[in-house]
């Protein structure tokens, strides 16, 4: 039986390309498994709307997998749970590729364990790094070595794997360098396969984005994350009053520059903007305000192309977004 991740990638396949006959136009979009379900959600809209006259395409390779296809000109529209780096903007600038950068929700990074476990419901920004910078792989085994009072029993580590964005944004906010972890985990890009990891074993503890928690809130347990003032549990109001940090982050879509001149790319980049707030917040994730979701649209019409956040992005707040995106 197909778990409900890939069930639902599967019928947007099905969906996506039952009404592609005659060659109609197509809309590219690859990148980020924890964007996936929005733009899922608005493509489905989507093509509902246009009587399935314009073929999209969502595909999940990572949010590194979906730049680098973006710089090699072979999509249209990236999924990103994390800004594009100075080296992907090197291999862009290289290739003759430019983007429009558009933050379109954002989310809760979710540390999850399985509901037997009693003893580490909260959990400090520490112990986290403590578990997965690269110095604990091989040393860092059991419970117990994380804190005296935790169980004598082996960690089942899950996470997103290498190519993932999420993993990106994990290992820079709780190791302090991106890609910094050990490799000694269940790594998967399918965040589904994480939920069942931790969901199926007592001694797991794993991170994904918060709509797949959501979506599995009765088979896995938020941890509270303690950045020093307490532990705060990821939520709506714990995102937008900023205190879910440093694991709140923003996510984007980057459009390439080229595809604005496509009318099937500029008609949906109008959808999805018009629609985001209600598709975000139906998949689980925290919509923007529409002042944001505007100002894509404007910059998409004018082709303002590069990114304002570089190195800004841990510890970003909701309400910093249109600042920063108004001075682009």
């Amino acid at each position: 039986m197909l778990n409900s991740f890939n069930s639902r990638i599967l019928m947007t396949i099905i969906f996506l390309s039952a009404t592609t006959v005659n060659a109609s136009p197509i809309v590219k979009i690859d990148g980020s498994s924890t964007v996936f379900p929005i733009t899922e959600a608005i493509a489905e809209d989507f093509q509902k709307a246009t009587h399935g006259s314009i073929h999209v395409t969502v595909g999940i390779s990572g949010t590194d997998g979906g730049f680098r296809k973006l710089c090699q000109n072979e999509i249209d529209i990236v999924n990103a749970s994390r800004p594009i780096t100075h080296l992907e903007m090197e291999v862009c600038k290289k290739e003759g590729v430019q983007y429009i950068e558009m933050p379109i929700a954002f989310d809760a990074l979710t540390v999850a364990i399985n509901p037997k476990n009693t003893w580490s419901k909260t959990i400090t920004v520490d112990e986290l790094k403590k578990i997965w910078e690269p110095e604990a792989q091989g040393k860092i085994n059991n419970w117990n070595q994380i804190n005296s009072a935790w169980p004598d029993k082996k960690i089942h580590l899950y996470g997103a794997g290498a190519d993932s964005g999420t993993f990106d944004y994990f290992t820079e906010a709780i190791v302090g360098k991106a890609k910094s972890g050990r490799g000694d985990f269940s790594a998967s890009e399918d965040a589904y396969v994480l939920v069942q990891g931790v969901a199926g074993d007592q001694y797991a503890l794993g991170f994904f984005g918060f709509a797949y928690y959501s979506e599995n809130s009765q088979k896995v347990n938020a941890v509270g994350v303690d950045s020093g003032k307490g532990a705060v549990f990821p939520s709506a109001a714990t995102v937008e009053n900023g205190s879910y940090q440093p694991l709140s982050r923003p996510l984007f879509i980057y459009v390439r520059a080229k595809s604005t001149n496509k009318p099937e790319v500029k008609e949906f980049v109008h959808f999805y903007m018009k629609n985001a707030r209600e598709l975000v917040a139906k998949v689980k994730y925290f919509p923007l305000s529409k002042e944001v979701y505007n100002l894509n649209r404007e910059h998409f019409n004018k082709r303002k192309v590069g990114t304002v956040f570089k190195d800004r992005v841990i510890n970003i707040k909701l309400e910093e977004i249109l600042i920063l995106e108004s001075n682009l």
